[in-house]
């Protein structure tokens, strides 16, 4: 997996103070994509073990919130192969902090068993995720008004409540 950026002390893409990984691929190609530059699955760096020691130093600080993963897309299937052995690693030295993902994808159609995106790796990545942000991005219900999402069809899932009821169950603390 390459990715093509990562965001430290980043406020914008998850609550709290966070350090987010922008991996590179993304099939979804939606219009308006704000950065359109990482569908290429090769563009940006490796994802290596050093950069994945110097994501874990930067989740140190007891004011860092916890790790968000946006891309490109995390839930492309080759990059939930690297993903999911990552965010193990984070989990087991970070328990106390929350993981966001943002996906194209959408959760209740795409990433469940059965769906066009759901791997050996899906059910175990999900269940490591805190809070999923899911669906494609739609220009035609774009919103600058939406809270840690751009259009309006995209939902702020809490994926631990929704594991345990075995529906969908949006985020309580959205304020819009």
């Amino acid at each position: 997996m390459n990715y093509c950026n990562i965001k430290y002390n980043d406020i914008a893409d998850g609550e709290g103070v966070r350090t987010t990984l922008f991996v590179s691929g993304c099939t979804n190609r939606c219009k308006g994509c704000f950065q359109p530059e990482t569908w290429d699955f090769s563009y940006g760096e490796p994802f290596t073990k050093e950069t994945e020691d110097v994501i874990l130093e930067s989740l140190e600080p007891s004011y860092i919130d916890g790790l968000t993963l946006l891309g490109g897309e995390p839930f492309e299937p080759e990059n939930q192969l690297a993903l999911l052995p990552f965010v193990r690693r984070v989990k087991e030295r970070f328990p106390e902090k929350t993981v966001w993902a943002f996906t194209g994808f959408v959760y209740d159609r795409d990433l469940v068993d059965g769906g066009r995106k759901h791997t050996p790796d899906t059910d175990e990545l999900l269940r490591l995720v805190d809070i999923l942000v899911d669906g494609p991005y739609m220009e035609e219900r774009r919103s600058l008004m939406l809270q840690f999402r751009g259009s309006e069809n995209q939902r702020v899932i809490d994926m631990q409540k929704t594991l345990v009821k075995g529906e969908v169950v949006l985020w309580d603390k959205l304020v819009r």
